[in-house]
Formats: C-alpha cells, structure tokens, sequence
C-alpha cells in the first residue's frame, strides 16, 4: 500500500463509529459539529443517483407508481437536503396502468434512473420493467420538465445510465435482465432522446446485475454497478479507455453488508477540494424501505475506487460518522435540534400542536381522479380537500383512488397528526389515515346512515368499530400515528387536539413490500357510490 492509501485507512478509522447497529440509530444526518452521522435520509429515497452543478447538489430517486414521478431533490453539502421538484409531472405518459382507475403497477413503474447535465440542460433517463425506457430534460432542474420521450429499448431492461463526452457525443449503458442480464453500452442520437440503430456493444454479462453508472476519470471509463448472488449485493467497477469497451478489472469496491442493508445503488459526488463521496441507498428493505448514507471514497493510486472505510483486503466497509464535505454555505435544508421533516425544519405553535409549513414530498398513490381532489394552503399549512368515490375492490385500500402519501422515516420519534373536517361525509363513507406497503391498516372515521363510527381495518381482518361519535364529535376529529425505531404504529385521536386518546389493538407493524417501504397516507371512499367529502389539515409531520 502507498502512505496516502495508508493515511486514509487511518482518518476513516478515527471518524468512523463500526458498532453501531442498523436500524437503532438515534443520531442521524448533520450532528452540527462539523461531522454528519448516516444515515443521511433515513427516509425510503432507492435507487439514487445524484450530480453536481454550479455548486448545488442533485439526487433523483425512484417513485414506481406515485405521482409526481421521479422526486428531485438538492443539496449543498450532500448531507442537508430538500425537494427541488419531479421529472416526471404525469405518470399516465408511461402507461394507462397508472391512472386510478385501473392501479396496476405496484413493485413496477417508475424504476431507477439517472440525471446528467450537459450545456444548459438536465437530462433524466429512467426504465419500466413493462414499457422500456423514457427520458426527459429541463433548462432548470425545478422544470418545467418536458413530456416524456419512449425510447425504442422495450420491456425487460433496467437501470440506463447515460454519459456525454466533450464533443457531444452521448453513450447509455443498460443492463438486459430478461436476457441473463447482459449489459451493453449503446451510442445515443445527437438529440440524446434515443439509442442509434445497431450500436450497442456487450460489456458484461453473468450474475445478476443492476445500479449501473458510467463515468470519466483521468481518460478511463469507469462502468459501476452491482452484482446479486447468493452472497448478497455487492458493488463492483470495471474500466475501459473508451466507453463502448471492452472493460477490464471487474473489481469490488465495498464488501457485502447484509448487516447494513448492503450499501447498492447510487453515484459518486466530489466536494470542493476534490474529495470523493458515494450516496447510496441500503439495498436490503425493511419496514423503512431503502435509505441513504453518504460514504466517503477512496481512489487508489492506480485509479480505482473503495467506498467507505478500507478494509485490511481493500474494499470498503460501512462508515457512520464523517466530517460534513462541504462548509460555510447556507444549507438547502438543516435539522434543528436534530429535528427535521424534509425541507420542512421549522416548527411554529398553535393551540399547543406544533404544525409545519408544507415542503413535505407528498405524493399520490397512482394518479389522482382531480375532479375529487384539491388541495390548498393556509398559513403555510395544507388543506386537502377529497371527494369520496368507489374503490376498485369495496374496502381494499391499494385499490382505492386519490391517497395522498408521504414516506414513513425511521426515527426515535416520528408523529403526524392531521384534523379531518367529517361535516360534509355521507352514507357508507370512510375516511382518515393509513399506512401502507403491500400490508395496510385504516384508522378513521365511517359512516352509516346517519351515525358516524370510529374504526379500525387491517387488510386480512374484520373491520372494528371502535366508539360511536355523537353530537359535536361527529363534526371534526383529530387523527394520529407515532412510531419509533421498532416501525410499530400507534393510532389515537382527539376532539380538540390536545388531549389524545389510544385505541385498544390497533398498534400496526409497518411493513415492506413491492420494493417499498410503508407510506403514511390520508383517503376517503364510498362503497355506495360518489357521495360525501372531507377535509384534512395537516398538523404535524414530524421526525427527530
């Protein structure tokens, strides 16, 4: 080993913290004191990918079937983030599958992707398992984004990472898992909106593979990716003088961490002084989904990467405490006494709750029925305002239309607490809270006849009335979810907002499931047909 290579071993060990235990975190993202702790997000962001430019750091992360499509978010130190916007500003341009009247692609939709800026414009390129590959681009990354372009690469491909050399000439590579996942480098149009006939050249193929990104350093191409076997994931590197190969090494450049939900997909990012990062996500889900920590990079002096801390083989292991890599510029978003909802930090009183302004990544499950939905904002808070409409399968939550839903984060303590208006809800309506994966439950009210019920319903069981609400209670209540580190849910509710009450056996285990972790969401449905609305006021959204 060379003394730099050995020096950084030795800074990566005296900033590191090895013991600490997945998933029991109760320090994360900027400490304040100069260090970040990971994760960074501890929050579902898969899939990432993430580029500098002019100063302001940017990460996409995939939405599969929610709307929006494509969440952009950006930083300034890659440790503080907060939402810039989406690519995708509707989802039905990848498929009719998306509307909410038809709701079928749960674990599908909108897969990983990647974001290049090339002479005045983003570029976002991204794949569907069922329809093939979609780019879009934007002169500025909060958009206007423009419609989706269908690429002429169909069903079966993943994960497409394009790259644009000085002279304009662009490269995508793209990995074929329907074909024993095979990966081939393809020479784009001068547009940049599709691949050229015939030009796609074989670089690898074998095990199972995704992540993939393609670089230039130092005149080497560098092609990342992971690789899936029985052992786990593992994220590997080859290289090539030109990008169409063919690449030499195949190397690994962290071990497998099934300990630390196996660091996987992401991309590299260099501070001001030069100094290497890799954001990713934790690859193996859980209840939280896949989350994101920022690891530092060491390069060899024979040009090849090791993310995180160097072990005594040379591959990367986890690292969870580091000093911040970018210093003395305003933060894009920032924890106040290490607490924060994304791009939402500040937290004002009212009548004892403490509420947010609304920066929160809401999105809705499937795109919306819009003649039923609206949503407004009061005070730096949000209304949402829904109509009540037939679910496609009578009381199955993931089949009912217009959820709006938000990311459940993986905190010591995280709460939402939304008002609902029920003056305007009808015979056989319910409406309230969830939390859903491909498990859910519902906490809310219902209506029959003209006698209001609050219920409980977890799919697979019968649904629990639990008390009849009379008079003035039947016109406005309180809704509630905490949660801790353990991922169990506790529902209560109140009449004025203050004085919250528990529900005997409603506490939920939130779950995993089609590649996501659970959301937290508020809806409303009819089995009897249009009729009846409600109004929610969001609280609270709150993790720390």
């Amino acid at each position: 080993m060379t003394k730099s290579f050995i020096l950084s071993i030795a800074l990566l060990f005296s900033v590191s913290l090895s013991a600490q235990e997945w998933g029991r975190w109760t320090v994360w993202g900027d400490t304040h004191d100069g260090y970040y702790h990971n994760p960074v997000i501890p929050a579902d962001f898969s899939d990432i990918d993430c580029i500098e430019h002019d100063g302001v750091y940017y990460m996409i992360s995939s939405t599969f079937q929610f709307q929006p499509g494509m969440i952009i978010m950006k930083s300034t130190d890659m440790v503080n983030w907060s939402l810039a916007g989406y690519a995708v500003k509707d989802i039905r341009q990848i498929s009719p599958a998306m509307n909410y009247d038809v709701m079928d692609r749960y674990g599908r939709g909108i897969w990983a992707g990647a974001i290049r800026w090339y002479r005045g414009r983003f570029y976002v390129y991204f794949g569907t398992p069922d329809e093939g590959y979609f780019m879009t681009s934007a002169e500025r990354v909060e958009g206007p984004w423009d419609d989706l372009t269908k690429m002429s690469i169909g069903d079966g491909w993943d994960d497409p990472c394009p790259f644009i050399d000085d002279y304009g000439n662009g490269y995508l590579v793209a990995t074929c898992f329907k074909d024993n996942y095979k990966t081939y480098v393809f020479s784009l149009t001068r547009d940049f909106k599709d691949i050229k006939p015939d030009s796609r050249r074989l670089i690898h193929q074998g095990a199972g593979r995704e992540a993939n990104k393609l670089y230039k350093r130092n005149g080497w191409f560098y092609h990342l990716y992971s690789e899936v076997n029985n052992e786990g994931c593992r994220l590997m590197i080859q290289r090539s003088r030109v990008a169409s190969g063919p690449y030499e090494g195949a190397r690994p450049m962290s071990e497998v961490q099934r300990r630390f939900h196996e660091p996987n997909q992401g991309g590299f990012l260099y501070d001001t002084a030069g100094n290497c990062f890799f954001l990713t996500h934790h690859g193996d889900g859980d209840w939280s989904g896949r989350i994101a920590s920022l690891l530092p990079v060491t390069w060899t002096d024979d040009g090849w990467p090791i993310i995180g801390q160097p072990n005594a083989n040379g591959i990367g292991e986890m690292v969870w405490r580091y000093p911040v890599p970018v210093v003395g510029k305003q933060k894009t978003a920032s924890k106040t006494a290490n607490r924060a909802s994304l791009g939402t930090q500040f937290w004002r009183k009212r009548a004892k709750l403490k509420q947010t302004s609304f920066d929160e990544p809401w999105e809705w499950n499937y795109y919306p029925r819009t003649d039923m939905e609206s949503i407004s904002y009061q005070g730096g808070r949000m209304k949402l305002k829904l109509k009540a409409f037939p679910p496609l399968e009578q009381d199955n939550l993931l089949k009912v239309g217009n959820v709006l839903t938000t990311r459940s984060w993986r905190t010591e303590q995280s709460r939402v607490t939304v008002k609902v208006n029920l003056c305007s809800m009808a015979d056989g309506q319910r409406a309230g809270i969830c939390h859903f994966s491909s498990d859910w439950s519902m906490f809310g009210v219902e209506q029959m006849g003209q006698t209001r019920y609050l219920f409980f319903h977890h799919n697979g069981e019968q649904v629990r009335r639990l008390i009849e609400l009379k008079g003035h209670k039947s016109r406005m209540i309180f809704l509630r979810s905490e949660w801790g580190l353990d991922g169990v849910s506790h529902y209560s509710y109140s009449h004025d907002g203050i004085h919250f009450l528990p529900t005997d056996g409603t506490d939920y285990q939130l779950r995993w499931g089609y590649y996501r972790g659970d959301r937290l969401g508020m809806f409303t449905y009819n089995n009897l047909g249009e009729s009846g609305g409600v109004t929610f006021d969001v609280i609270e959204n709150r993790n720390e």
